[in-house]
């Protein structure tokens, strides 16, 4: 595995900020990137998708950016839900600066920028929200996959974002096979190749 993917803890190249303009939570904003993270060049195509369902995460509650990146998820779940504390989790401490940097940029002050060891073991999550890393590996996709989503709260959603052929209908298959019996897993968009899966703790 090299040392320059996306999920490594500390990417070797050297740090380059560039600043980019994206649209988030329907506005334009200027945000930094850096190599050495996931899609430094803009929000990628798998992401664009999951946040034209944005509109489904609730307003209040603790919310969770599984594998934040340089931020866009978080950074548009903290626009839109400004009474919600948006958790905005990565291994990748480049991509931890880079959230933090954005979000203070943003004025935003709802945003909790961490890396998994730092989020309260006790917290549940009104909602969860992430483009995963699949090239991790099916064994290690599937361990986070299991130590979040039994942390949804009553009633709460996860929605994931996977590209068909790295996957999305196997994953959907396996989420439906091992999460408790009160969870539903289903497919709820498809959408240039890839599947947002949702999955519902029914409580």
């Amino acid at each position: 595995m090299s040392s320059e993917h996306y999920f490594s803890k500390d990417p070797v190249g050297d740090f380059k900020p560039k600043q980019i303009k994206v649209q988030l939570a329907g506005n334009s904003y200027e945000v930094t990137t850096a190599g050495g993270i996931f899609s430094p060049d803009g929000i990628d195509k798998g992401t664009a998708v999951l946040l034209a369902h944005i509109d489904a995460a609730p307003r209040g509650g603790n919310l969770l950016d599984l594998g934040c990146g340089w931020g866009p998820i978080a950074l548009s779940l903290a626009l839109r839900a400004p009474q919600a504390v948006v958790w905005a989790v990565d291994v990748n401490q480049r991509s931890l600066e880079l959230t933090r940097a954005n979000a203070a940029a943003l004025g935003l002050t709802n945003v909790r920028v961490c890396t998994p060891e730092e989020v309260p073991a006790d917290l549940t999550f009104d909602g969860i929200w992430s483009n995963p890393p699949i090239r991790v590996g099916k064994a290690v996709l599937h361990e986070i996959m299991q130590a979040w989503l039994p942390r949804l709260s009553s009633g709460a959603s996860a929605y994931l974002v996977v590209q068909k052929n790295l996957g999305s209908d196997s994953l959907q298959r396996w989420l439906s096979e091992v999460m408790p019996k009160s969870y539903e897993t289903g497919r709820v968009d498809t959408e240039k190749s890839f599947r947002v899966l949702r999955v519902w703790n029914r409580g």
